[in-house]
């Protein structure tokens, strides 16, 4: 079954309660397996899939998420837009644990992960100066503003590579640079999601602050669970309202982000690349090129 929007369940969140199951389905990708068994449930009146991005029983580490698979798996099934839920860090004082913030801007201090779909004979780049949907976000934005969750409408997120948490000086840098959040895993996924032409926007939901605060004890697992269980329980109450709103949006210009970014000639894209990725460009921009 296809569906047009997706949620990507982060830290605690690894199904959607009160949703009424459809079908549970395996999508073999050209890189692999995704995180787990894609979900397609109706929630509301819609239909959504869902993907938890560690697994049932949380058992993969942010570097070793599949994020090409996932992508790939969620664009088969015809998803336009991706709502990704994220545990977070807070470096700033007026962001608390149990905030939603809905990022804005993202910097990438990943180091062990393909980051595009790009490559392996065939040269693109998109542009992400703006790495998340502003459709999805104004929609979203509203529905989180009329709840009474805490929520901050905008927020730079750091993408760490983990399992690690932060040293207290990497903590402090990113507050000089700027930065609001520090997590693990926004990337690739925002970057493939762009590449994939799917909206995304990533709804975070802060559980500590990151060792900056130098009076306070150091972020612990059990810090976060306790935070991360009751912001789980928040964000499963706006989620149907969320996904509602979203099912009224038409066409956006994510949805043509790939077109005009390829450099290669089409006829020289080796064959495995191009069986790889015919899914998503083949036929919209390397007509003329067959596999």
């Amino acid at each position: 079954m296809k569906t047009r929007i997706a949620v990507i369940g982060g830290s605690g969140l690894y199904q959607l309660e009160g949703a009424k199951l459809i079908e549970r389905i395996e999508v073999p990708t050209p890189f692999g397996l995704p995180s787990d068994l894609i979900s397609i449930v109706k929630v509301g009146e819609q239909n959504l899939a869902f993907l938890p991005r560690h697994g049932k029983g949380h058992r993969i580490l942010p570097t070793e998420v599949p994020s090409k698979a996932n992508i790939w798996a969620l664009k088969s099934l015809e998803v336009e837009q991706i709502l990704s839920i994220s545990a977070v860090g807070s470096l700033r004082e007026e962001i608390k644990p149990g905030d939603f913030v809905l990022c804005d801007q993202l910097i990438d201090r990943t180091r062990a992960r393909s980051l595009s779909f790009f490559g392996e004979g065939l040269v693109g780049h998109v542009a992400f100066a703006e790495p998340f949907c502003g459709g999805m976000r104004e929609i979203i934005a509203g529905i989180l503003k009329d709840g009474t969750h805490t929520f901050h409408d905008r927020g730079t997120l750091v993408t760490m590579e983990g399992p690690p948490f932060s040293t207290r000086a990497e903590s402090h840098l990113y507050r000089s640079w700027g930065a609001d959040l520090i997590g693990m895993t926004a990337l690739p996924e925002a970057k493939l999601a762009r590449e994939a032409e799917i909206c995304l926007a990533i709804v975070a939901m802060v559980t500590d602050y990151d060792c900056w605060r130098e009076a306070e004890e150091s972020v612990s697992v059990e810090m976060i669970l306790k935070v991360m269980n009751e912001n789980t329980r928040a964000i499963q109450k706006v989620i149907p309202s969320i996904a509602a709103a979203l099912s009224s949006r038409g066409a956006c210009e994510c949805h043509s982000a790939a077109a005009g970014v390829f450099v290669t000639d089409p006829a020289l894209v080796p064959y495995e690349t191009k069986r790889k990725l015919w899914m998503l460009y083949g036929r919209r921009y390397w007509k003329g090129s067959s596999l």
